[in-house]
């Protein structure tokens, strides 16, 4: 709940920053979950997930809006506003790995309770910046990507998003089906995003001075 309500926070915060205030206007830029929450993306889809006994679990907020053209530069500016989201879930990260220290200041009874919400936040604060960092439109990866890309290729890639979801579905929950059925492995999706999601946490923890990090599965 944290990590998607500061993340789409973020998103409304610097897009104000850069000229566009509809989502400040409409009360987005705000680190009250209710506002952020969608009600098939933040609860049912992961309630489904949850009930079936997926191999991973997926979900999302509500978008916040952005109208690009009111940004003062919308093809840089854009870049900002979407790398906003995934940077907001890193920092949380590093604080929630920081904050490792305090533990030896805690009762032993809830010590090991703070550890392990500590390290989950770790966990799924990196994987969501790294899940949403995805050169697929509407992520915001794919958003940096239009950023970046000569005006002919980005226009023809903007085309894109209306598949994107579709997309990302796909490889969420179709590949996965028809991996299982083949006898492969079926949480493959997973595993390669794990490979860039466990380097960033491994840094994370240097960073925060604790040198090798915790081993994460």
């Amino acid at each position: 709940m944290f990590a998607i309500t500061f993340h789409e926070a973020a998103h409304g915060y610097v897009a104000h920053l850069f000229g566009d205030d509809t989502a400040l206007t409409q009360g987005r830029v705000s680190f009250n979950p209710l506002r952020h929450i969608d009600p098939v993306g933040t609860i049912l889809i992961p309630a489904l997930l949850l009930l079936s006994h997926a191999h991973f679990l997926f979900g999302y907020a509500k978008p916040v809006p952005v109208v690009f053209q009111k940004l003062r530069n919308p093809r840089r500016d854009m870049l900002w506003v979407a790398a906003a989201g995934p940077g907001m879930n890193i920092l949380l990260a590093t604080i929630s790995a920081a904050l490792f220290y305090s533990i030896i200041f805690l009762p032993p009874e809830i010590a090991s309770w703070v550890a392990v919400n500590l390290k989950n936040s770790v966990i799924l604060n990196v994987f969501l910046a790294v899940f949403n960092m995805l050169p697929v439109l509407p992520l915001d990866g794919g958003r940096v990507l239009l950023s970046l890309l000569p005006t002919p290729i980005a226009r023809a890639f903007a085309r894109s998003e209306r598949y994107g979801m579709f997309l990302i579905l796909g490889l969420l929950f179709l590949l996965p089906m028809i991996f299982e059925n083949l006898g492969l492995r079926a949480n493959i999706f997973s595993e390669i995003l794990a490979v860039p999601t466990k380097a960033i946490i491994q840094i994370i923890f240097q960073l925060v001075g604790m040198g090798e990090g915790f081993m994460v599965d």
